[in-house]
């Protein structure tokens, strides 16, 4: 697909859905902006699929290269300004976008949590950043202590993402699963960090199946085949956060205040289900954001 297809299609995207989520007058006071919310949001996604993730990056890329596609496209405050001030619509929007792929009827979803550090342990009490927001927690991978956040994460089988959820780095990922999986029914699985009889034999009054692989002290009596799909079906969450990782720049805090962060996620988890949404479209694996514009 080429880069010009390639924005159609999003601002088409986002500019029917965003019709319908608005349903009457999203501002309250004031004149409406020249540049539309469909044109900043779609600037937003294009901009994260091809590597511009702050929202000067992103403007000075549309003001050099697009500029007559998006002729109102004002100034880089006021444009950061009103990408902020609709994070509300972007979430809207990815979960309409979620709905039509009807993924919300599968009956198999995919925990699991990543962090997202603020800066290093050795910084964070000299940093005044997200004071009384992010707490200390570990990180498994790099075997050390962070200050920040942790980032809760629940796909579908597909990976098409269902839920979100940002708590600070100490919350542990199994105390935060019943809240993101509000409404689903049917199998859910974990890694071992989601062990724990209470809490299954709480989702199993929700309709909850969870699974997850034992530790090596514990004794396995489901069957192996099982075992191997649950263990083979974590691989896609996991492809998942590495995209939203790298692609996408998840992890990277380049704001100072949790309501600039909770905007700057929402475009990037909305990026991520345009670009599965778009890939279903075309008949590509959802998944499959390599190749999906023509070099």
């Amino acid at each position: 697909m080429l880069i010009e297809d390639f924005i159609i299609f999003v601002f088409y995207c986002i500019d029917e859905r965003l019709k319908k989520a608005k349903a009457g007058r999203f501002r309250s006071r004031g004149f409406d902006p020249k540049l539309s919310d469909s044109e900043v949001i779609s600037m937003e996604i294009v901009g994260e699929f091809l590597g511009f993730d702050t929202d000067k990056s992103i403007w000075e890329y549309f003001s050099r290269e697009w500029r007559s596609w998006f002729p109102d496209l004002a100034s880089r405050t006021t444009f950061a300004r009103q990408a902020a001030n609709i994070w509300n619509l972007k979430q809207l929007i990815q979960k309409q976008l979620f709905s039509e792929m009807n993924d919300s009827l599968d009956n198999v979803r995919i925990v699991d949590g990543f962090p997202i550090p603020v800066c290093h342990f050795a910084r964070a009490r000299r940093g005044a950043c997200f004071k009384g927001e992010a707490g200390y927690g570990r990180c498994p991978s790099k075997n050390q202590v962070y200050y920040g956040f942790k980032g809760h994460l629940l796909i579908t089988a597909s990976g098409a993402i269902s839920a979100f959820m940002l708590t600070p780095a100490n919350i542990e990922e199994h105390r935060t699963l019943e809240e993101l999986s509000e409404g689903v029914r049917g199998l859910v699985i974990g890694d071992k960090g989601f062990i724990s009889k209470a809490l299954k034999g709480r989702l199993k009054q929700q309709g909850i199946d969870l699974e997850t692989p034992l530790k090596k002290n514990m004794k396995d009596d489901r069957a192996p085949g099982f075992v191997s799909k649950i263990k083979s079906m974590r691989r896609i969450v996991e492809t998942v956060i590495a995209q939203l990782i790298h692609r996408f720049r998840f992890t990277k805090v380049w704001v100072r205040d949790q309501w600039h962060l909770i905007s700057r996620l929402s475009r990037k988890l909305l990026a991520h289900t345009v670009c599965v949404f778009l890939n279903r479209k075309i008949g590509r694996s959802p998944i499959k954001f390599d190749g999906l514009l023509s070099t």
